[in-house]
């Protein structure tokens, strides 16, 4: 019966292959993948913020730090996103084929892994420099949203980490994914991580002076997140090898990875007043008390 209902929905839903995307561009002698130019997109449209936010008054870094910074990042999410994968969802694999790990083009990326690469080399940059590390997490943070909104886009249009099965309007048949409808999770994430949680980081920056209280920003960035993640995660598919894990802890694995983003999140929101000091920018001549 449940086979049934499942057929019948995928029947009634919208089916990936007639929304007339394609995972890559045919450039004829390459295929140019939209994954690599969500990427490349979430960069350059993060930089280009960035250097909108160092402009203003107190800013922790002056532009050449923020065309470092871009290089630190680019490191970080690379480096960090394939080891987080590697030892986060598919450890005894890798261990067995250690060779694979460097074939990015087959995918697999960890986010949670990613942003422990970028604290890296932003702490790495501001010890390099004598700058505050907390403070430009704080306008770094600010400029991650598009790389997610991007991202996950991108992997909507790869017809990849589909959701669960659902009866809901706007139910999606994957290629990948059987016959089945299923939640377009890829946008629920696309919406909360990427656009709304951008509207609130916008707000909180340029409408209070939250960027004057160190880790405000980005402890509102790991709670939002691992938030946004921890909601989404219960319409989303778990990854395939992490079937029984799921099954055994109740949760996936992001969830278990999102907790420590939102208690570090609550953390540093809760004592950023008492690190509010005079600030004295790197660039310019304004004071911001």
């Amino acid at each position: 019966m449940l086979l049934t209902s499942l057929a019948i929905d995928a029947s009634n839903a919208i089916r990936w292959e007639n929304l007339g995307i394609k995972p890559a561009i045919d450039l004829g002698f390459f295929e140019l993948r939209w994954y690599s130019l969500a990427y490349l997109a979430g960069i350059l449209v993060g930089w280009w913020y960035l250097l909108r936010l160092i402009g203003q008054p107190g800013a922790p870094m002056a532009r050449r730090h923020a065309d470092d910074m871009v290089f630190y990042a680019t490191l970080g999410i690379i480096l960090g996103g394939r080891l987080g994968y590697v030892l986060f969802y598919r450890p005894l694999f890798y261990l067995e084929n250690p060779l694979e790990i460097l074939q990015l083009w087959d995918g697999g990326m960890s986010f949670h892994g990613g942003v422990i690469g970028v604290s890296l080399g932003i702490v790495y940059m501001a010890r390099k420099h004598g700058l505050q590390w907390l403070r430009i997490h704080d306008y770094v943070a600010c400029c991650v949203p598009f790389g997610l909104f991007f991202g996950r886009l991108a992997n909507f249009v790869n017809g990849e980490l589909w959701g669960r099965a659902t009866d809901v309007p706007w139910a999606v048949v994957f290629p990948a994914g059987g016959e089945v409808a299923r939640h377009p999770s890829q946008l629920y994430e696309a919406g909360l991580e990427g656009i709304i949680l951008f509207a609130v980081l916008w707000f909180l920056f340029w409408k209070t002076e939250a960027r004057y209280q160190p880790g405000k920003l980005v402890g509102t960035f790991l709670l939002g997140y691992g938030f946004s993640r921890f909601v989404v995660e219960f319409y989303r598919e778990a990854d395939a090898q992490l079937m029984e894990f799921a099954r055994m802890t109740h949760l996936h694995m992001g969830q278990w990875l999102s907790l420590p983003m939102i208690l570090g999140g609550l953390y540093l929101i809760a004592t950023a007043k008492g690190r509010r000091h005079r600030v004295e920018p790197v660039a310019g001549s304004e004071s911001v008390a």
